[in-house]
């Protein structure tokens, strides 16, 4: 199985429009940070983690093959905004979408033309399928644990991949949440800034919970321009605590 980042960055991106920020003035790529996304491969599966508005963008450097199911984590612009994009790859079939009901909604009201009775012509075809956390299920050879964690007052899902575990725009967990994440090897969480901020962990809090987990290597993601450049934070945080970069590939073994 292979992880690929699509993007790592916060709902604005990185460079933040009309900023000229250290980290947004950057030449280095690894400070370009596109909406979070990524990609959960085996040789027979293809997983797509959210498929926010720079989707397009993102996938174009990607080989082009069917896309086995899209993962949801919550109705967020920034995480489902780039749906329509999906339309080419409809020409292996529907296209399998898995989220929770709060984001069925969202989805139902983001693109009522994909649901209607008499669908335009050419729209993406999208089969939805509602999850909840806690029940397990599988799509191909990749067997998926959904399980909840809150973005504030919003209770959102993270998966786990066997030894992966992903989870995005977290604030806090249910210490009964923790049980589903034992064993996991990969973490990638949630670290937006050094500031606290009301809905999203800051790189202490995303270290913090890193330790609690016990992964071998944690990769920190949803990273806006205040967290500083790529270079400079990961030199100070621990080897196995590392800020994640677009187009990255990590091997989970």
């Amino acid at each position: 199985m292979k992880l690929t980042f699509l993007g790592t960055g916060t709902s604005c991106g990185v460079p933040t429009i009309g900023c000229q920020c250290h980290t947004c003035t950057s030449l280095d790529p690894h400070d370009k940070r596109l909406r979070c996304s990524a990609l959960v491969e085996t040789e027979t599966t293809r997983l797509l983690i959210d498929c926010g508005p720079d989707f397009r963008q993102q996938i174009l450097p990607q080989p082009f093959r069917k896309i086995d199911g899209i993962l949801i984590t919550h109705a967020h612009y920034d995480h489902m905004g780039g749906m329509d994009d999906i339309r080419p790859y409809c020409q292996f079939g529907e296209i399998n979408v898995y989220a929770d009901p709060l984001a069925c909604e969202g989805m139902l009201q983001m693109l009522p033309y994909c649901f209607a009775e008499h669908r335009y012509p050419g729209v993406p075809a999208i089969q939805l399928h509602e999850i909840h956390r806690h029940e397990a299920f599988t799509i191909g050879d990749i067997p998926i644990m959904p399980f909840e964690v809150m973005h504030h007052d919003l209770p959102i899902l993270g998966y786990r991949f066997d030894k992966l575990t992903y989870i995005t725009d977290m604030k806090t967990i249910a210490d009964a949440e923790l049980p589903y994440l034992q064993g996991t090897e990969v973490l990638v969480v949630n670290a937006l800034r050094n500031k606290p901020h009301h809905s999203h962990q800051t790189v202490d809090d995303a270290v913090s919970f890193a330790r609690r987990v016990g992964a071998r290597q944690t990769w920190l993601i949803h990273s806006s321009h205040d967290i500083g450049r790529h270079a400079e934070v990961n030199a100070q945080l621990p080897p196995n605590i590392q800020l994640a970069y677009d187009g990255q590939i990590i091997d989970i073994r």
